[in-house]
């Protein structure tokens, strides 16, 4: 698996990541721990050595899977564990809470959960807009001093909200959402990456899996599933953008004889220092794994595959309707 090092932190991980939040069940409509436990194992035996979890997923769920997983068999050893702090919660509902004393008290949860004395990467979920980011990144600063976390990011940070953390702390990672579909930080946040040696970590890479192509017009989501709201699973626009996958499916198998995941994992990786997080949750998800390695896009092909989305899909929908409240509760 090709790797990546996270930042300036001199921690290498493979550029391929699997994202966990499926695995915490919360929005996803449930989840199988034994499923859950082999598909981590199994994760890591193909080189999938980036575990990206955090305590929101399943209310802490997903971070005690990935702990139980990786604890046995000497994986924790081979893995690198990425997980997140800044996100309170309370019967269910979900608001930014980046306070030294919520990131302390987080910090020890997750350590607990993950069975880890350390985390390698520590991200902040959300930017808190109530907390100067100053504070928040001078607190993630005094843990890595201390031992506990090796590398520092950002989730969902604007440039200049990571100017305004970068004046704390060392920044090595941000993880926004980037996919085929979903390319708005083409317009910011990658080149700011780029200018500032700051590794990508690219979340829902198949777009919650749009980009699998497994779905079809039958495709139902069941229970608390959020893709019931996602706009890009619903309708009419939901018959474009699987419009625009069949003629994908088309261009990798007649040119580079792969799969739509595959096209859409590499191209994600070909965008720059880029990691793509695959969520899964059962192991056979991640058989198509071997078809990233080994082959770039070509100009041609990339430029095919903007025909293909102008086509079909001339007005993308923003991933934006996930963002948790800004505003935190009265009480909290």
């Amino acid at each position: 698996m090709e790797q990546i090092e996270l930042g300036s932190s001199g921690i290498r991980t493979s550029r391929v990541g699997l994202g966990t939040w499926a695995i915490g069940g919360w929005m996803w409509g449930g989840s199988d721990e034994a499923e859950a436990i082999a598909t981590i194992r199994s994760a890591v035996e193909r080189g999938v050595t980036l575990i990206d979890t955090a305590p929101v997923y399943g209310f802490g769920r997903s971070e005690e899977i990935v702990g139980k997983a990786l604890a046995e068999g000497g994986l924790r050893d081979k893995a690198q564990i990425a997980t997140k702090a800044g996100l309170a919660w309370k019967d269910g509902k979900v608001w930014r809470d980046s306070r030294p004393e919520r990131l302390r008290l987080e910090l020890e949860d997750s350590l607990r959960r993950l069975r880890t004395e350390t985390i390698d990467l520590y991200q902040v979920h959300w930017p808190d807009l109530e907390t100067p980011f100053e504070e928040t990144a001078r607190v993630l600063e005094a843990m890595r001093a201390e031992g506990k976390i090796r590398a520092i990011g950002v989730s969902n940070y604007s440039p200049a909200q990571m100017d305004a953390f970068r004046a704390e702390a060392r920044l090595d990672t941000v993880q926004p959402p980037y996919n085929l579909f979903e390319r708005e930080i083409e317009a910011d946040v990658l080149p700011y990456a780029a200018r500032s040696a700051l590794t990508v970590l690219s979340y829902g890479a198949l777009c919650r899996g749009l980009l699998s192509g497994r779905m079809d017009s039958g495709t139902r989501f069941e229970g608390d599933d959020l893709r019931k709201v996602d706009p890009k699973f619903r309708g009419e626009r939901f018959a474009h953008y699987l419009a625009a996958v069949e003629e994908l499916k088309t261009l990798a198998r007649e040119r580079y004889g792969r799969s739509v995941l595959a096209l859409a994992v590499r191209w994600v990786l070909d965008q720059g220092p880029t990691i793509a997080l695959w969520g899964a949750r059962h192991p056979h998800q991640l058989d198509p794994a071997g078809e990233v390695e080994g082959w770039t896009l070509d100009d041609e092909a990339k430029r095919a595959i903007d025909a293909i989305l102008a086509r079909h899909v001339p007005g993308p929908i923003a991933p934006t309707f996930m963002a948790p409240p800004t505003k935190r509760p009265a009480l909290a």
